[in-house]
């Protein structure tokens, strides 16, 4: 099973696909915007992934603030005025991308239910990334679906059916091209809302590609995710973690973000395959680690041999332990030193 997603190729078989989720990091200015491409494009990820929305098309206007939002953009505001703050324009969007493109790193944007926006960077975007709060939003997935494009819907606060739901809405619209991502929308998340068994669970229950959309703070749960699986991981970044703003203080720093880019690829280079084989190291060591059959004592040729004859010692150039039995009762056919490693043609 392989999705792919501009140049990259996803799925169990390649390096993960790690998405830095500016969102609204940029405090609605394009400039600061292009700094986190810029941290982005260093840390070598895969992509760089923004929102796109419009203030008036996203939220009643007199919607409070949830607590974390309250806590971190120390003002005392709706979340529409909030909102309205941190929106970009659809021209700052295609500048984006086309700064993106200059960088080589993949533009992405999470989009919110407007046809007008749908319809401007559906030429901007080879995928779309679903936020966990439209998982519902059949009408939403329904046109995204017949775009044709690769998606990635956000899982956060869903039920197994739910997400099932979903995901039958995309197939039943003509589109396969699906990656789940688990997610749990709490900002941070604590480790003991994490649950990364659920990607297991996913895997088994969906047959289809899951990564992780991870919301807790450092890098320790990215990676981990890794090892169960998830072929995506996507994960908030800032320029500064004391900037104002509703996401600043749960983002990784640039340092981190580039430290869980090394992190994840030193974690699959140790995942390794799934085979069981020694490696080529192991190889030579296995001469001087592993024992033999070698004579306890001179042993003459015609001899018969019994147990008393034997000893297991370094190295492994001679016949395996596991043949000790095999061998007993067979005659030799030359004379053995004392000491000597046994081998297949000294008997009969």
């Amino acid at each position: 099973m392989r999705i792919r997603i501009a140049n990259k190729s996803v799925g169990p078989e390649d390096p993960c696909f790690i998405i830095a989720e500016a969102g609204v990091n940029h405090n609605g200015d394009i400039n600061l915007a292009k700094k986190l491409i810029d941290i982005a494009s260093g840390a070598e990820v895969d992509a760089v992934k923004f929102q796109t929305f419009k203030a008036e098309d996203l939220v009643q206007r007199d919607l409070k603030l949830v607590t974390y939002q309250k806590e971190n953009i120390r003002r005392d505001e709706t979340q529409y005025d909030m909102l309205k703050r941190l929106e970009l324009s659809l021209d700052d969007f295609r500048e984006l991308k086309s700064y993106c493109d200059k960088k080589g790193i993949i533009f992405l944007s999470t989009l919110h239910t407007n046809d007008d926006i749908l319809e401007f960077m559906d030429n901007l975007l080879p995928a779309f990334k679903v936020g966990s709060g439209d998982l519902t939003n059949h009408i939403f997935l329904e046109k995204l679906a017949k775009k044709k494009k690769p998606i990635l819907l956000g899982t956060g606060m869903a039920t197994i059916e739910e997400v099932i739901e979903a995901q039958n809405v995309i197939k039943d619209n003509g589109n396969d091209q699906i990656i789940i991502l688990h997610a749990t929308s709490n900002y941070p998340c604590p480790l003991d809302e994490v649950n990364l068994n659920a990607i297991k669970t996913m895997q088994n229950k969906l047959n289809c590609l899951v990564g992780y959309s991870d919301h807790t703070e450092g890098i320790l749960v990215a990676v981990l995710a890794v090892a169960f699986g998830a072929v995506v991981i996507e994960k908030h970044f800032t320029l500064n973690k004391n900037l104002p703003g509703p996401d600043h203080k749960a983002s990784l720093s640039p340092t981190e973000l580039k430290n869980m880019t090394e992190a994840i690829r030193n974690a699959e280079s140790a995942m390794g395959k799934f085979d069981k084989n020694p490696v080529k190291s192991e190889k030579e060591l296995m001469k001087f680690a592993r024992k033999s059959l070698i004579a306890k004592t001179f042993i003459k040729k015609g001899t018969v041999i019994n147990e008393s004859m034997i000893a297991i010692k370094r190295p492994g150039t001679g016949l395996k332990p596991s043949k000790f039995y095999s061998i007993i009762g067979k005659r030799t056919i030359q004379d053995i030193k004392q000491d000597e490693i046994l081998q297949d043609y000294m008997f009969e």
